[in-house]
């Protein structure tokens, strides 16, 4: 029972490690282009931002944010339960990620899905952990979406406002009380900071630091942009938004044309795990040889993890950037 908790601790442990380090990588790659192509428009440096309202991440410093914070975890963790629209804490995220982990090794030695004992609680165990993870990373993702498909609206009420001969910051505020969720709550947030006395161009990067998506940098940038140059701002972002709905376009197009390639990472990805489970219910003793030999359980933990490398891999080739 030692040897099990110890190798499920220290699968767990490089798992977060793992976790901690490509988040860190991806971030800083994201942040670096993002305020690149602000201090190009600015032509500044990013104004350190002043924090005016309640920081979520302060409450409740206890074990868990601690370990958070030396493994700089907690803010990268914080921004993404943000993004999602969740209001949890950082916290509340990591426990339920271990209530399910322990959940999950139980289920493991009771079930035993892999023939080892020991090695079908590892993989259960881990499995349920990133249950809150993915649940987040899917909020995560959906908000995005939705936030995409009501930002081009949403540049064509600002530019019909500023006609009608609002200012920019009042465009602001009746955007946030006309629009549905989650723009509203991201323009609310932005009217609030300038409203408050943050600059307008503080406001827009804190914006798109939240709403990590390329359309929300060029709408910043156009505003930026137009405070330092002077220029029809309304017009600016009509073309902005013609140009968001023309990509939305090319992006179906590309869609359609990977539902193949979609369909078939799906296949190959739960026809082996159907077909194990199969011979399991069918002839038991057939993996039973095999994970009793000591070479077999190693090519049945290879098949596992080679199984998860192809799933991710076909994924990144049928997953097309527009």
């Amino acid at each position: 029972m030692q040897i099990i908790i110890l190798s499920f601790l220290g699968i767990f442990a490089l798992i977060l490690l793992a976790i901690s380090v490509g988040w860190t990588l991806v971030e800083a790659q994201r942040k670096k282009k993002v305020m690149g192509m602000l201090e190009t428009v600015s032509g500044e440096k990013a104004a350190v931002e002043t924090v005016v309202l309640k920081d979520p991440g302060a409450e409740g410093i206890g074990l868990i944010n601690r370990l958070m914070h030396s493994l700089d975890l907690a803010d990268k963790l914080r921004s993404l339960i943000q993004q999602a629209g969740l209001d949890w804490t950082v916290d509340k995220l990591v426990l339920m990620s271990f209530i399910m982990g322990a959940v999950g090794a139980v289920v493991g030695l009771k079930v035993k899905i892999l023939i080892l004992a020991w090695l079908s609680s590892v993989v259960m165990a881990l499995i349920f952990a990133a249950f809150p993870f993915l649940y987040v990373l899917r909020k995560r993702s959906s908000r995005l979406a939705e936030f995409e498909k009501q930002f081009p609206e949403a540049l064509d009420f600002l530019a019909r406002a500023m006609r009608a001969g609002h200012a920019f910051s009042m465009s602001l505020e009746m955007l946030a009380d006309e629009s549905p969720e989650p723009l509203s709550k991201e323009f609310r947030q932005v009217f609030n900071e300038q409203n408050l006395g943050a600059p307008i161009e503080t406001a827009l990067q804190n914006l798109a630091k939240r709403v990590p998506l390329l359309d929300v940098s060029f709408f910043v940038s156009a505003v930026v942009l137009q405070k330092e140059t002077g220029g029809n701002l309304s017009e600016i972002l009509n073309k902005l938004s013609y140009v968001i709905r023309e990509r939305f376009k090319l992006k179906g197009q590309v869609k359609a044309a990977s539902a193949h390639g979609r369909i078939t990472g799906l296949i190959l990805t739960i026809m082996p795990i159907v077909l194990a489970f199969a011979l399991m219910a069918v002839a038991p003793g057939y993996l039973q040889s095999m994970a009793q030999d000591k070479d077999g359980k190693w090519i049945i933990v290879g098949a596992i993890v080679g199984q998860f490398l192809g799933y991710f891999f076909i994924r990144r080739i049928v997953n097309i950037k527009v």
